[in-house]
């Protein structure tokens, strides 16, 4: 019989709609899309903080289901701004180190003023 554990912390927004912020079954933890949006639901100005913004949610809803950056396996980034690609590199460098999870980057719309997206998958130990 797997562990599941349904991942929710309020040091990240409260999901939008019917999903879970994480979700843990046995050694797998998924992710939801999180995006440069505060705990108050304001969202952070600028590409920069909106990415930070990001990561920090991502950090929070991880250790929600008992995970953290270094358990990460996989990482999709949604971007507004293909520009943006190179900034993005250097900020996700802050968060991961080699062996770098495996990665998709793609061009999309987001809901104004919404800037990126990233989700992920982890596999944690025991």
């Amino acid at each position: 019989m797997f562990m599941d554990i349904v991942g929710y912390t309020e040091q990240a927004p409260p999901p939008a709609g019917p999903y879970s912020q994480s979700r843990r079954r046995g050694q797998i933890v998924a992710c939801a899309g999180q995006a440069g949006i505060r705990e108050d639901g304001s969202v952070e100005d600028g590409f920069e903080p909106q990415l930070r913004r990001t990561f920090a949610n991502l950090g929070a809803t991880l250790a929600a289901a008992g995970a953290d950056f270094t358990d990460v396996i996989q990482v999709r980034v949604f971007l507004t701004d293909p520009a943006q690609f190179a900034e993005t590199n250097a900020i996700y460098a802050e968060f991961f180190s080699a062996p770098y999870p495996v990665r998709t980057t793609v061009t999309v719309t987001l809901p104004t003023p919404l800037l990126v997206e990233v989700d992920l998958l982890a596999v944690v130990d025991g």
